[in-house]
């Protein structure tokens, strides 16, 4: 490993324009110099190197094979909760169905806001074991609910657990991860996609075979068991997911993460021990990282500042809004967050305002041609489902391609998103129908990939998870409005599927103007 003396600190401090660097470098960081304090930057670039330099080993990989497991859980669910919609509505008969949604949304947010700014404050290991857990037990209780309104709550708790496995595992991930390995957080995505295909699948035979029909009038629970059997697979699922986290695998806490509470020693600590689990060794020491405490910052050195009585003062303002302050330290940095966060949140309500119309569309186009059968409604939408995955993966390809990166990735995808869901409108029959739903899926299967990878590597560690609660937050808040949306309008006409295209072509836009590409760039 190179030598970590100070001369060599203060040059890769300063030096932040040089050529895209080997595997073997340092890379260069995706944030501009300036954006955070000096103490932070150098030692940040200091864990970079060690982990580089220790490389992509057993931790990491099963690390992702993990955290796979929490972008599974951000698909499932939703997916389930519109799967259930229809034999729940049948069954209960409640005024307003789209409150099943609507609450199902709400947890979602509170989830995204605790638990996003909650790792920021007391770390990533609490919430990596805790998130799919809570989602498990409250998903399996739900196939009990003996009315519409327990339905509801608890599809808001177990969204509790949902809503915060995308801020806490792409932190946590990405943070572990070598600069030139940052590409497996958009290959990541196909645990999104591959939920999609697994919940189509067990749906299938079980909400096929085991539901009332909409003509039903007197539909009984014993004649609608399945949704209720479909939860219980799905929460034991989410079960077996949590047990392998909580007792199969050790996770540390991020070493940036500790170094930005000014907990350097633990930090080396986890550095590691990362390398011992990969079956090598690092040179990495605490001299390294105290040696960056000689950078002046505000008048007064870090290494006055990473003294135990400002570490303690630190805690005590640990619920100030100096997490977010951060994120606007700088005019392209305040760009950079603003932008993402219009982005989420325009993604927010344009995705689930296309799925409540979903059902009049399939509707018009199936039943009025004859061939609107439960068998075809499920078969089409695991093909729709299946061609997730390609997509998942040709993301992953894109975002390290020269000269396209991670905004022509998500600006391409996320415009042919849109593009698709206007081309739906002109569908004659379920056929033509299927053909362009799986077109918009294949591309916003691209997006969404990209999108979970891009957007974390635009924070720095110590505010991660706060940028990520902040983005995460605004999405499910403009989701809140797509349920009351559709409980209030006519949705028996194209206009919201206008409405979704143009939200996606307008995402698509706004990120061209996003100030950084992180492609070969290291996350500071």
């Amino acid at each position: 490993m190179a030598d970590y003396g100070s001369k060599k600190i203060e040059d890769e401090h300063k030096d932040a324009t040089q050529d895209i660097p080997s595997i073997h470098e340092a890379p260069i960081s995706v944030l501009e110099e300036g954006s955070l304090d000096p103490e932070y930057q150098a030692k940040a670039k200091v864990l970079n190197k060690a982990i580089q330099d220790i490389g992509m080993g057993r931790y990491q990989w099963q690390l992702f094979v993990v955290i796979g497991f929490g972008w599974a859980m951000d698909n499932l669910w939703p997916i389930v909760t519109s799967l259930i919609f229809t034999p729940v509505k049948n069954e209960f008969r409640p005024k307003y169905g789209p409150l099943l949604s609507l609450a199902q949304n709400i947890g979602l947010l509170f989830g995204a806001v605790f638990w996003g700014f909650g790792c920021d404050i007391f770390g990533r290991r609490w919430a990596f074991n805790l998130t799919i857990g809570i989602t498990a037990v409250f998903g399996m209780i739900a196939a009990s609910s003996p009315n519409f309104a327990a339905i509801g709550t608890f599809a808001a708790l177990w969204s509790v657990g949902v809503g915060g496995n995308l801020p806490v595992d792409s932190a946590i991930f990405l943070e572990f991860l070598p600069g030139s390995h940052q590409y497996l957080l958009t290959i990541l995505s196909i645990n999104w996609a591959l939920a999609q295909v697994f919940a189509t699948l067990i749906a299938w035979p079980l909400l096929g075979n085991y539901t009332c029909q909409q003509t039903d009038k007197n539909c009984t629970r014993g004649e609608n068991m399945g949704w209720r059997y479909f939860i219980l697979v799905m929460g034991a699922t989410a079960l077996v997911m949590f047990l392998l986290r909580f007792v199969c695998f050790t996770v540390y806490e991020s070493p940036k993460f500790l170094m930005g509470k000014g907990r350097d020693e633990e930090a080396v600590r986890v550095v590691h021990e990362v390398a011992r689990r990969n079956g090598k060794t690092s040179t990495l020491t605490l001299e390294d990282l105290e040696v960056c405490n000689n950078l002046a910052i505000g008048g007064l050195t870090a290494h006055q500042q990473t003294t135990a009585a400002a570490v303690v003062k630190r805690n005590l303002q640990k619920l100030d809004s100096s997490h977010v302050k951060a994120l606007f330290a700088t005019k392209r940095l305040a760009l950079s967050t603003s932008l993402m966060t219009l982005i989420w949140a325009s993604l927010g309500l344009a995705y689930p305002l296309y799925n409540s119309f979903l059902p009049f569309i399939q509707a018009t186009r199936g039943a009025d041609f004859g061939d609107g059968s439960t068998y075809l409604t499920y078969r089409n939408s695991l093909i729709i489902a299946v061609l997730g995955v390609p997509g998942c993966l040709l993301g992953g390809l894109l975002v390290e391609t020269p000269r396209i990166g991670r905004k022509g990735a998500l600006a391409a995808s996320t415009v042919l998103t849109g593009v698709f869901l206007f081309c739906s409108t002109t569908a004659l029959n379920s056929n033509s129908l299927l053909g362009w739903n799986c077109a918009f899926n294949f591309f916003s299967n691209i997006m969404y990939a990209v999108l979970y990878a891009y957007t974390p590597e635009l924070f720095p560690t110590k505010d991660r998870g706060t940028g990520n609660a902040i983005t995460a937050s605004a999405n499910r808040i403009f989701g809140i409005m797509a349920p009351i949306i559709a409980m209030f309008a006519n949705l028996e006409t194209s206009a919201p599927v206008y409405v979704s295209g143009a939200l996606f072509i307008a995402a698509g836009s706004l990120v061209l103007l996003l100030p950084f590409e992180s492609r070969g760039k290291a996350s500071l």
